[in-house]
């Protein structure tokens, strides 16, 4: 693989992939797009950016994202949000109920998934839906 930008693993190679680094992934993607959203509704600065980021990417607000976009999944889809909601986490922030961060891991091991299989127009569509109705938190 050449390009970190658009990569597209092998399905084969994805698979031995533990749903926790497919979370850890999709995590750095939620955060890349979070940021792209709020740039693009401007009149941010930077600590009103950071701040809006950071409303958008805990767990509580990503487990509410999860379950907007639920309906939408494909089967296959559904089963490694389902592998990353059952992934062994150690820790849970004390912001967030267990049931909370297992739905935003789920998530960001979707979005993970996604993105390693190069299914960018994929986690678009599917992160157009989460944002719907979200003001810009400025």
């Amino acid at each position: 693989m050449e390009n970190y930008f658009r990569p597209e693993l092998p399905r084969e190679h994805i698979l031995e992939i533990s749903s926790i680094g497919l979370a850890h992934m999709g995590d750095a993607v939620f955060e890349l797009l979070v940021r792209a959203w709020l740039c693009a509704h401007g009149g941010a600065t930077g600590r009103g950016m950071h701040r809006a980021a950071v409303r958008l990417v805990c767990a509580e607000s990503q487990a509410e994202k999860a379950e907007k976009i639920l309906p939408l999944l494909a089967e296959e889809e559904r089963a490694v949000f389902r592998r990353g909601r059952n992934a062994q986490v150690h820790t849970v922030p004390h912001h967030a109920s267990r049931a909370q961060y297992g739905e935003a891991t789920a998530l960001e091991a979707l979005l993970g998934w996604l993105y390693l299989r190069g299914n960018l127009e994929r986690i678009n569509e599917l992160f157009c839906a989460m944002m719907e109705g979200e003001d810009d938190g400025h």
